[in-house]
């Protein structure tokens, strides 16, 4: 049965973050980076309301096999792994190694690069307030991996963005981010996709499409006269 919160879908989740983004009164300039390919609608609608530039972070989650759904860690673009501390007891017994599981996700983080970044030059966050956003963290894993991620890419502040999280994610997230903005911490929260009633797989056409509106944007960087966005 859907919660009562339930949002329409990702767009209309991303227009009700960006209200709570806003409060956070960030230091400018700003860039907004979604996690694909889930957190780039979500993000689009963020970009939109803070007049900010639009762009990407790969990540890619790693599932345990023969359980996909449950991370044991993930990865980000600028060779970024993170490795939940009780992978280890998880894999217990299994033929396939974190790092060879691993070795096999950055085939397709890399070709998620390519497909949403093709021709552009590497993220230079220096100096930026960057927004993470995704369409919601379970586990957290994937975002920490952001985190760190936009860190070693010289981001000055680290804010993360998303309509929902488990509160194990919160405070994993919360202990890497200098601001989170999250609109709903449920008690138990069983899957992302419940608190959606529309969540529908986005592909890769739509990702671009979003990142290509997105990019147009030219990033505000005099702040008004009270300061923030």
């Amino acid at each position: 049965m859907l919660d009562s919160r339930v949002f329409p879908d990702r767009s209309a989740a991303g227009r009700e973050l960006a209200g709570a983004v806003l409060k956070l009164r960030l230091r400018l300039p700003v860039l907004v980076l979604g996690l694909p390919r889930g957190g780039v609608p979500v993000a689009y609608e963020v970009a939109r309301a803070l007049h900010a530039p639009l762009d990407v972070l790969v990540v890619r989650k790693i599932g345990m096999p023969g359980q996909p759904e449950l991370a044991i860690g993930a990865i980000a673009s600028g060779d970024v792994i993170v490795r939940e501390a009780d992978s280890a007891s998880f894999m217990a017994g299994l033929d396939m190694p974190f790092e060879q599981i691993a070795k096999r996700e950055r085939v397709e983080l890399e070709r998620r690069e390519q497909a949403y970044r093709a021709g552009l030059p590497p993220l230079d966050l220096r100096g930026r307030t960057v927004v993470l956003v995704d369409d919601g963290l379970a586990t957290g894993a994937t975002m920490v991996a952001a985190v760190r991620a936009a860190r070693k890419a010289g981001a000055a502040s680290v804010v993360v963005a998303a309509p929902v999280a488990s509160d194990s994610a919160v405070a994993l997230v919360g202990a890497e981010a200098d601001q989170l903005a999250i609109l709903e911490i449920p008690a138990f929260l069983l899957s992302i996709g419940a608190w959606y009633a529309n969540f529908e797989q986005i592909e890769d056409a739509e990702v671009c499409t979003l990142l290509e509106r997105g990019r147009r944007t030219e990033p505000v960087t005099v702040p008004p006269s009270k300061g923030g966005v």
